[in-house]
């Protein structure tokens, strides 16, 4: 983390206009904008720190009330946060993710945020499933699965590589089914009736080797999260197993706990 940046030298050479008190937006609106501004047309990198509270207050001619009402406005929107005692600093500009904690899965929390999602199918087909995943689905004498390797995009970058095995009995027919523009989640609601419920997830830290390098358009040995996914539907036997390879250079895995 950066502590060198002096954020009141950056404002004695770019001028932003004392907050206007007979504007229809409130002064912490106005502040709040305004710093939003500073951190996009100025050389503010992650984790620089942003001016002092009395830097602020003097610029914008406002109280330090309205001031921190625009900084905890900011730190809500996850643009900024702080530190006790030393103030506050831009954040990473990577986006937070809550699939990991939710039934809606990868492309479902993209949806929500009206942010297209388009898929790459590598591979759909019926297979045997490896030891690892017949164990995790609980697979005894029948162990066919669909095999569906996926690259996802966001905004047209490829953000993860999803390597899913589909219990084929309780999927019969998934591997003909066109994918590229939709939701493996909703596609198991709709045509099968599976309701995702619940899943038990484990994470480890990777190097992308090189053929997920080349599946990602990043260069090889970049730092990746590892996601091994048992997922139950409507009944209480497991129906999908997944291995997932996700970016962590543009994205953080998020999650909450209650």
């Amino acid at each position: 983390m950066s502590e060198n940046y002096s954020g009141g030298d950056m404002l004695r050479d770019v001028h932003y206009a004392a907050a206007d008190r007979n504007a229809s937006a409130p002064l912490w609106s106005q502040v709040k904008t305004a710093v939003l501004d500073m951190i996009a047309n100025t050389p503010l990198v992650e984790h620089a720190r942003l001016p002092s509270e009395a830097e602020l207050c003097a610029q914008f001619n406002v109280s330090r009330t309205v001031v921190r009402e625009a900084l905890n406005q900011l730190v809500f929107e996850r643009v900024i946060y702080k530190l006790q005692g030393k103030g506050a600093f831009v954040a990473s500009r990577r986006e937070d993710q809550d699939f990991l904690d939710s039934n809606i899965g990868f492309s479902g929390e993209w949806r929500e945020r009206n942010r297209p999602v388009s898929r790459r199918i590598l591979r759909q087909e019926l297979e045997q499933a490896s030891d690892r995943a017949a164990h995790l689905l609980r697979l005894t004498t029948d162990r066919t699965v669909i095999g569906l390797d996926r690259v996802m995009s966001v905004d047209g970058t490829p953000r993860i590589i999803v390597y899913t095995n589909v219990v084929a009995a309780i999927a019969p027919g998934l591997e003909r089914v066109q994918l590229e523009n939709r939701s493996l989640y909703e596609t198991l609601f709709r045509k099968f009736g599976l309701k995702m419920r619940r899943a038990e997830r484990w994470l480890a830290a990777v190097n992308a080797n090189a053929e997920q390098a080349h599946l990602l358009g990043v260069p090889e040995n970049t730092p990746l999260i590892a996601i091994e996914s048992i997922g139950f539907a409507t009944h209480k036997e497991p129906v999908e197993y997944y291995r997932a390879y996700y970016r962590t250079d543009i994205g953080r895995l998020h999650f909450s706990v209650g």
